[in-house]
C-alpha cells in the first residue's frame, strides 16, 4: 500500500506505489472542493489555476508506472489559503476521461486512487 512509513528511525521515508493493494478513497469522501475539481476535470474545465492540467512526472514513481505525459496534476482548493495548497487530483490517460485519478492531500507525498 503506498503510505508514509511511520516507523521510528523512518520518519518521513515514502514507499512506493504497489498496484495490488492500493489506498483507495470514495468520490463521495472526498472535500467538496475535490469532488468539484473530478468534475471539472472530467468536463474538460475551465480551470481555477493557470498549472491545473500541467503534466506530473510521478518522479518518485508513488503511481503505477507511465510514459511521462500520461499524468496530469490538478488543483484542490483549500479553504483560507493564499496559495494553492497541499492537495491535488492527478489522473492519468484522456484528459475528459481519465483512466484513473488519486487524490493527494499531502502535495504529493500520499496518494490514494479515487473510486466511483
Amino acid at each position: 500500500m503506498l503510505a508514509v512509513a511511520l516507523g521510528a528511525g523512518n520518519a518521513g521515508a515514502r514507499t512506493a506505489y504497489n498496484q495490488s493493494e492500493p489506498g483507495l478513497i470514495a468520490l463521495g469522501a472526498l472535500p467538496v472542493e475535490g469532488q468539484e475539481t473530478h468534475r471539472l476535470i472530467h468536463q474538460g474545465g475551465p480551470f481555477p489555476f493557470d498549472k491545473d492540467g500541467v503534466v506530473f512526472g510521478n518522479r518518485e514513481r508513488f503511481l503505477p508506472m507511465h510514459k511521462r505525459g500520461y499524468y496530469r496534476e490538478y488543483t484542490v482548493r483549500t479553504p483560507g489559503s493564499r496559495n494553492r495548497g497541499a492537495r491535488r487530483i492527478v489522473c492519468g490517460g484522456p484528459a475528459t476521461l481519465p483512466d484513473d485519478c488519486f487524490y493527494t492531500a499531502d502535495h504529493y507525498a500520499s496518494f490514494r486512487k479515487i473510486v466511483p
